[in-house]
């Protein structure tokens, strides 16, 4: 595997795609390898997605080159809304992904939808029906799909109003609903930590179906878990930007390696307690550092 300048692992950030070349202007004097471009429920009416690929690619063009010699690109494009049950997001995620090609990018991702206030078994028949065509319409154009494993809100017996693709028993009833290999995991360790899941054994076993990461920690309040409980009604997790939290990115960065992960790992921002406001970007850009490091810092040819 070539690492020669971490071609094999980008680091970047999300950005508001409805923003676009506005947006990248402003924060690709940072030194961000890679952007996902997300959208929340639907595109916006206003939105051409034509016009919007060909500023944002024209933005990243005139971009300076990363500190690690790299021009920045569009790692994906991200749906999230609940395509099982609206049918406007299923249709923007099927435009999502006849536009991977203008945004020069391979990768769709957002949730996986559910039957909203149904246990995540009763989603399953509406996942099959929904995916199917949409992973093979992915594959014929060459695109994976990534489903993030945020819970939003849910749990097992009432999945909440966004996504089954919370928990590895769901992974495995989803991927043999619809088994395509071109669907697969946008991954990141914070909201399984949100479940008290050690996040590195897991992404060792499921590392093959990483399609995408999102750049997102969380620190663990072990005090409040064992004198009050999850269910006490304190926080005891704390979404964190990379560098803030309690996951080893170093240990992350190496599975995703080992496993033959190529791909970008993408800050996923406007979470952390303290870097937030007008310390967003501080933190953002130290969490950009900070997993560079963790990469393994600047690339140092070998004597001959």
């Amino acid at each position: 595997m070539d690492y020669t300048n971490h071609q094999d692992i980008r680091i970047g950030t999300l950005a508001p795609a409805p923003r676009g070349a506005e947006y990248l202007n402003q924060v690709v004097q940072h030194g961000f390898e890679s952007y996902s471009l997300t959208f929340w429920q639907h595109i916006p009416k206003e939105v051409n997605l034509k016009k919007l690929a060909k500023e944002v690619t024209e933005a990243l063009a005139a971009a300076p080159t990363t500190a690690s010699g790299l021009k920045p690109v569009i790692s994906s494009l991200g749906m999230f809304g609940n395509p099982l049950s609206d049918k406007q997001t299923a249709k923007d995620f099927a435009r999502c992904i006849d536009a991977c090609e203008d945004f020069g990018c391979d990768i769709v991702a957002g949730f996986a939808g559910c039957v909203p206030g149904k246990p995540v078994p009763d989603s399953m028949p509406v996942f099959k029906k929904v995916f199917t065509p949409l992973a093979k319409r992915a594959a014929d154009k060459s695109v994976r799909i990534a489903f993030e494993n945020c819970d939003m809100g849910g749990n097992w017996q009432n999945v909440g109003n966004f996504n089954i693709a919370h928990a590895p028993k769901a992974w495995e009833m989803m991927f043999n609903e619809v088994p395509m290999d071109n669907i697969g995991l946008e991954w990141e360790p914070c909201h399984q930590m949100y479940s008290l899941i050690d996040p590195l054994p897991q992404l060792r076993q499921w590392v093959k179906k990483v399609f995408h990461v999102h750049g997102k920690d969380a620190t663990v309040m072990w005090d409040v878990v064992r004198t009050k409980g999850i269910r006490g009604g304190e926080p005891f997790v704390y979404h964190r930007t990379p560098g803030f939290g309690d996951t080893n990115w170093t240990d992350v960065i190496s599975i995703l390696r080992q496993g033959g992960f190529k791909g970008c790992i993408d800050i996923e921002g406007w979470h952390d307690p303290v870097y937030r406001a007008d310390l967003e970007m501080t933190g953002q850009v130290h969490g950009l550092k900070y997993l560079q490091n963790c990469r393994g810092g600047e690339f140092v040819a070998n004597p001959k």
